[in-house]
């Protein structure tokens, strides 16, 4: 298993706007909470949650009972969590396929 720290630097790393439309270099998290709660999920297993956000959905993972939202630096304010249960499909339906497949690619080397 990967360790968390780790993952998270790799996830850094490998945001580009090839993995999340919405990416800034001024905020590499912007956009990326799809595929990288798919990646977690991948890596670490657990949950993929969701919450409202200004009227859009952001997600994020659940992993032996602690929320792990990779992505919470894209958000200028503190989000609330409504901890709502999402899946794969649902995630990936957020994003493209292509795109989750680079981040996983990247990471994973």
């Amino acid at each position: 298993m990967t360790a968390p720290l780790e993952l998270y630097e790799k996830l850094r790393a490998a945001w580009s706007s090839e993995t999340g439309a919405r990416w800034r270099a001024d905020n590499p998290a912007c956009g990326q909470c799809s595929v990288t709660s798919l990646v977690v999920h991948d890596a670490l297993g657990g949950d993929i949650l969701k919450t409202d956000v200004d009227g859009a959905w952001h997600f994020y993972n659940r992993i032996a009972g602690r929320r792990w939202d990779l992505t919470m630096s894209q958000f200028e304010r503190p989000i609330g969590y409504d901890d709502l249960p999402s899946d794969r499909a649902e995630a990936l339906a957020d994003t493209a396929p292509e795109r989750y497949a680079l981040l996983k690619a990247r990471v994973l080397k």
